[in-house]
């Protein structure tokens, strides 16, 4: 029997050795936790009390060169709902199905979802929140937000861009600028019993949001409204399939306008308006995207004669041609196998280069082309910052299209020369053309001006490149002059207008394939002829009936002047025709 106990008594013992070293790793891991893991688990058991909403900042205003708001916030609201506050989640499910006009199905998935707070829908008006919240629903939240809110509808919508669903940029300055437009969320912090049931009278946790910075532009709301007017009456006068203007200050790069019309509703973006709404078999999205799409900036195009500005300047700065020199027109050039017509069928017979340029006679800036040569004509396109892009600061800049070097003869050369076989953007154009006749210097085309905080704090104001040089100041002064008597005697003359000093180009494009006998119909004028302060540039996509640049498009830019000029306080020239 004895030896029997004693084997009982060393089981016993075993035991509560065992016992005993299981509890002593179990308090010395409580031990761990309490001294090393307390603040860890501490924070845990906060987190499983505390309930956070975040406070949507208002996105930073854009306003005009004149501080005119032309994109703001309007107040809405979010709805949610807390599983574990609600304490009738049929009532819930009604009230939101009849005020958000939601069906019972969508509303109660997302009432009967267990989660810590389900969104029901955002973008509510203000009035149909507070409505709801006065229901005093428990478990229901409606919280404050902001939705972008264009005053103007469609002024310049290509230019400004719109936010998405979550208030970020998506298009136009909206994405370009949206670090300082977007500002910071703040948050609210409560706490909610082992339920989930918001503690009363608990004390809250609050961070401020802080509201985006302000950004000013350069774009002028009535000089847009001037431009966008007469782009729309060209375009029903000539059933045209597009219209794209583009107003600048010539001497620091500010843009006053940028017209792509049609243009679209900012305030309903998604909307298909003008050709897109009528677009059969095609994605939606690639509507939109065609419908949203800023031609001046990402489309390129056959420029046609407004591209003899640069060819001309080439050759000035280049010496192998003067005001004076002579040429002969019989109404084509031959260069090598290739018969090159002049848009005057029967020639303008003998000339000045003066007087081809007033005629845009093609054969007198073939031999232009000729005379510097492929390597010399590369030089100045390089030098005038041709192949790149101009550095605007809209989003999806394109850039030009041209022959390679090695692959250009003398035939492209020649149709280089008066603006064919190559592609450009209007705000490339109108960039090279500035820097030609401000004295050389090669500007950057911009809106950006400055970005202040909400408080009127400065945060920065925007600088640009400029490069100087492009050509001389002789040369500059020379174009000038040229382009002036292009419009007081030459193929611009419906460009004139009384009181002012007008200098431009007129062109006329054919589109690819040349058996469509689709054109553009552009015109680039700027004022004062003598001291540029405003340059613009018109593009006509697909005129219907006559569809030369002189006649349709010179006129329009005629009737634009006519407003701002006097607008921007330029004075009557004592010297105009």
């Amino acid at each position: 029997m004895a030896p029997l106990l004693t084997h009982h008594r060393k089981k016993l013992l075993i035991a509560a050795a065992g016992f005993a070293i299981l509890m002593a790793g179990l308090c010395a891991h409580l031990g761990y936790l309490m001294i090393f893991e307390s603040e860890h688990y501490s924070r845990m058991a906060d987190e499983l009390h505390e309930r956070e909403r975040s406070i949507k900042a208002a996105r930073g205003e854009i306003v005009d060169r004149n501080g005119v708001v032309i994109a703001t916030n309007r107040t809405v609201c979010t709805v949610s709902v807390v599983y574990n506050q609600m304490e009738d989640r049929e009532e819930v499910i009604r009230v939101l199905c009849r005020e958000l006009a939601l069906s019972e199905p969508e509303v109660r998935k997302r009432v009967e979802k267990r989660s810590a707070r389900e969104i029901i829908k955002t973008n509510v008006d203000k009035s149909v929140g507070d409505k709801i919240r006065g229901y005093g629903l428990s478990g229901v939240k409606v919280d404050e937000d902001y939705k972008r809110y264009y005053p103007y509808d469609s002024l310049a919508s290509k230019v400004l861009g719109f936010t998405g669903s979550d208030n970020q940029g998506i298009i136009g300055l909206e994405v370009m600028y949206e670090s300082y437009l977007k500002g910071t969320d703040g948050t609210i912090l409560t706490l909610a019993d082992a339920k989930g049931v918001e503690v009363e009278n608990a004390a809250e946790d609050r961070i401020e949001p802080v509201a985006g910075n302000k950004l000013t532009v350069s774009l002028d709301v009535n000089i847009q409204k001037y431009a966008e007017q007469a782009a729309y009456q060209v375009m029903e006068m000539k059933g045209a399939k597009a219209v794209s203007i583009v107003i600048m200050n010539p001497k620091n790069g500010e843009l006053y306008a940028m017209v792509n019309v049609p243009e679209f509703n900012l305030n309903d973006p998604f909307s298909l308006t003008g050709a897109e709404a009528s677009g059969s078999g095609e994605n939606t999205q690639d509507l939109l995207n065609r419908m949203w799409r800023n031609r001046c900036i990402n489309d390129t195009y056959e420029p046609g004669s407004t591209f003899k500005i640069i060819t001309a300047a080439a050759g000035l700065e280049a010496g192998v041609v003067s005001l004076t020199d002579r040429f002969s027109c019989p109404g084509f050039r031959i260069v090598e196998d290739r018969k090159i017509r002049c848009h005057k069928v029967g020639g303008h017979g003998t000339e000045t280069f003066l007087e081809g340029a007033m005629n845009s006679c093609n054969p007198v800036f073939i031999d232009v082309g000729q005379r510097l040569g492929v390597d010399s004509f590369y030089h100045y396109f390089e030098q005038f910052g041709l192949p790149g892009k101009t550095g605007i600061d809209l989003p999806g800049e394109a850039a030009t299209i041209m022959h390679k070097k090695e692959n250009m003869g003398l035939v492209e050369l020649a149709t280089v020369s008066f603006g064919q076989s190559f592609q450009i953007t209007p705000i490339q154009l109108l960039t090279t053309a500035s820097s030609i006749i401000n004295g050389g210097n090669r500007i950057t085309p911009h809106f950006a001006i400055r970005a202040e905080s909400a408080d009127g704090t400065q945060v920065r104001e925007f600088k640009y490149p400029v490069r100087t040089g492009v050509v001389s100041e002789e040369t500059s002064a020379t174009m000038r002059y040229i382009l002036e008597q292009v419009v007081s005697e030459g193929s611009g003359r419906r460009a004139k207008l009384d009181g002012y000093r007008i200098g431009g180009k007129t062109a006329t494009s054919e589109k690819l394939p040349r058996s469509l006998k689709k054109y553009i119909s552009s015109f680039l004028g700027f004022a004062p002829a003598d001291d540029p302060q405003v340059i613009a540039l018109i593009t006509i996509d697909e005129p219907v009936g006559i569809y030369y640049g002189g006649t349709i498009a010179a006129p329009v830019i005629a009737d634009i002047f006519e407003n701002i000029l006097p607008y921007l306080e330029i004075e009557i020239s004592e010297c105009s025709d």
